[in-house]
């Protein structure tokens, strides 16, 4: 069932269904301004073009190259410097919600975590052992 919001671009009403996160007259103009975008890396000497480049060039907002990256609009694969910011540290990234060195971090913590956890548990139950005392 569709919900009632507010657009956050221009602040109309407008029918959320779960697709679309702007009203219909902004996703229009969001897809003049990827047009122009995609035309401009279409061409073989913008292809390796960075986000920066991208904007001095057309004008389009950095968050919006970022969330068409975010949702495979525009694919790295055949852009290669084209990404989006980490959700942890904000270095560029171009799949995920972390960075390779955010995620290498965390596996890193839940490693430690884990091990801990192991040796707490260990020593726990070490300790509920019988015990013999020497009854004379």
């Amino acid at each position: 069932m569709a919900e009632l919001r507010n657009c956050p671009t221009c602040g109309e009403f407008f029918n959320y269904t779960g697709i679309r996160d702007v009203c219909h007259r902004c996703v229009q103009k969001e897809d003049e301004k990827y047009q122009i975008v995609y035309s401009f890396l279409r061409r073989r000497e913008n292809r390796a073009a960075t986000v920066e480049r991208i904007v001095e060039a057309t004008g389009v907002e950095e968050e919006l190259l970022y969330k068409w990256v975010r949702k495979n609009r525009l694919h790295p694969a055949m852009f290669p410097n084209l990404g989006y910011p980490c959700d942890n540290c904000g270095r560029i990234t171009n799949k995920g919600k972390l960075c390779e060195k955010c995620q290498d971090e965390l596996k890193s913590e839940l490693r430690t975590f884990e091990a801990a956890k192991e040796f707490r548990e260990n020593i726990a139950n070490s300790e509920k052992g019988t015990y013999l005392s020497d009854k004379k």
